[in-house]
């Protein structure tokens, strides 16, 4: 009788676990999202700051060649294609002007040459209203890999954009330039090498913060508060001041592998350790 009350219960428990791989956190100013991502976003980076001050006038430069200037105080994200990289880094734009960097994740891009790949093109693009998001279904192909993750991850969608297609004539082509996050079990430990068709493929953590603090949402808050409505926004998002809508990307054109992009998995506990940790 009562394994028949807790079934319920367990079930509940686990649809909640699945919807929120962590509890929301207010964000109280910022630079606020800084502690979130470090503390919420599992696979994660570290770039130097000789690094991070490479990335921020590679942005500049991109912004300001799309006559891009004089933004008021936001987020923005930038994504590094190159091969040896393989890394998005959220950045926030202060009231003065500064880059300040909030974190860095791998990432995989567009696996060129390939059979319906296209290289991830470089610029400046913006997630805006003309292009509405939806959310993954959670549905496995015939190879039995989810493509945009667990069920309810969230397409930042970009619209259709020009690319250099990996296979045949290789000619500048039309591609639906997407950033979701990939499949949790098979894909996602393969994140900081060329794995996509040329979408930007992040963690599901990652997923959700940027989801849930509305980190590049600026067009959909707009949107909201002209009487608009979105079925894809997330009915516990944090309306953020400092929501954004530009994804940069760039080519380092690195040679190497920087030590800082290489992701490394946290090993799991030995049998030892297990004994160690002691019900309390």
């Amino acid at each position: 009788m009562l394994s028949s009350l807790l079934k319920p219960a367990i079930a509940i428990s686990l649809v909640l676990a699945f919807a929120a791989p962590y509890p929301a956190q207010a964000l109280e100013s910022a630079l606020s999202l800084k502690d979130i991502y470090a503390s919420t976003v599992v696979q994660q980076v570290q770039p130097p700051p000789e690094d991070l001050q490479f990335y921020i006038d590679q942005m500049v430069v991109a912004l300001t060649s799309t006559n891009i200037s004089n933004l008021p105080s936001q987020y923005i994200l930038l994504v590094d294609r190159n091969p040896k990289v393989q890394v998005v880094m959220l950045f926030w734009l202060d009231q003065e002007g500064q880059y300040q960097f909030i974190g860095a994740s791998p990432v995989s891009t567009g696996r060129s040459p390939g059979f319906e790949h296209f290289e991830t093109p470089t610029g400046v693009y913006t997630h805006g209203l003309a292009n509405l998001d939806y959310r993954a279904e959670g549905s496995k192909n015939s190879k039995g890999i989810r493509g945009y993750g667990a069920k309810g991850r969230r397409v930042f969608d970009f619209g259709w954009q020009k690319a250099k297609k990996g296979w045949g004539d290789k000619i500048i082509a039309d591609m639906r330039l997407q950033m979701h996050a990939t499949d949790p079990g098979i894909l996602e430990s393969r994140l900081g090498t060329v794995q996509s068709k040329g979408c930007v493929r992040i963690p599901g953590t990652l997923n959700f913060l940027l989801d849930r603090y509305s980190v590049m949402d600026a067009d959909y808050i707009q949107g909201l508060a002209e009487g608009k409505k979105f079925w894809v926004l997330d009915k516990s998002r944090e309306d953020n001041p400092w929501a954004g809508r530009y994804m940069v990307i760039v080519d380092s054109g690195k040679e190497q592998k920087p030590e800082w992009a290489a992701y490394t998995p946290p090993a799991p506990p030995t049998p030892a350790s297990r004994k160690a940790v002691k019900p309390s």
